[in-house]
């Protein structure tokens, strides 16, 4: 069995996979009964197939299914989680993770979960599956190897396009912290870069200091 590697679909054209549920010889391919699938259908499909703890994303029009992340991402997950509710300055803030919300696609509404969420207790208290990001006043991605790229350049676009103020992104591979902000169009128009170790200022709403020599 290959690898786990995330599964990507383009668009879903019926494209091969490529992930732990290729073939040995890396040739499958969409049984013809999934022909003229919709997006949207398919995303559904792979939703309902994933194995716990997979998360199934749809970001700009890619459906993606990725594994569990390691040990040492949850660590700095956590530890972001642990600053939040040491320093807000708000007492009804609440940090989430594995929340999914609905974001504005290049030309379907994208499906996202984030490593963490942060917005006012009561924000999610439903039972739907996928949310409005209206209350979301930050969002961090911490970067796998299998992830960067999507988190680095895609998720961009659909936070922004949300307005959710601040884009966190913890990227591993780089060694780089990089605070987007202010959201215009399909991008941000702050987006500073810190060496990872270093004291991180988050602009408002959060408004203090991120220390991240300990992640």
């Amino acid at each position: 069995m290959a690898t786990a590697e995330p599964i990507i679909m383009p668009g879903y054209q019926g494209e091969a996979i490529h992930g732990p549920y290729d073939d040995p010889d890396g040739d499958y391919e969409m049984p013809e009964y999934m022909g003229g699938v919709s997006v949207e259908q398919a995303f559904e499909l792979f939703s309902a197939a994933a194995p716990e703890g997979w998360r199934v994303e749809l970001v700009e029009g890619e459906i993606y299914v990725s594994p569990p992340a390691n040990g040492e991402h949850e660590e700095i997950v956590s530890e972001i989680v642990d600053q939040v509710a040491e320093r807000r300055a708000t007492r009804t803030l609440r940090s989430y993770t594995g929340i999914g919300l609905n974001v504005p696609g290049a030309s379907e509404t994208g499906h996202v979960i984030p490593d963490l969420a942060i917005a006012s207790k009561g924000s999610f208290d439903d039972e739907e599956e996928w949310h409005a990001p209206s209350a979301v006043l930050l969002v961090a991605e911490v970067t796998s190897t299998s992830t960067a790229d999507r988190d680095r350049e895609k998720k961009i676009h659909g936070y922004a396009r949300a307005g959710i103020p601040v884009y966190l992104l913890i990227d591993r591979e780089e060694a780089e912290v990089t605070v987007y902000s202010d959201p215009s169009g399909d991008g941000y128009a702050k987006g500073p870069k810190h060496k990872l170790g270093l004291t991180v200022p988050l602009p408002a709403p959060l408004g203090f200091e991120l220390d991240t020599k300990e992640f």
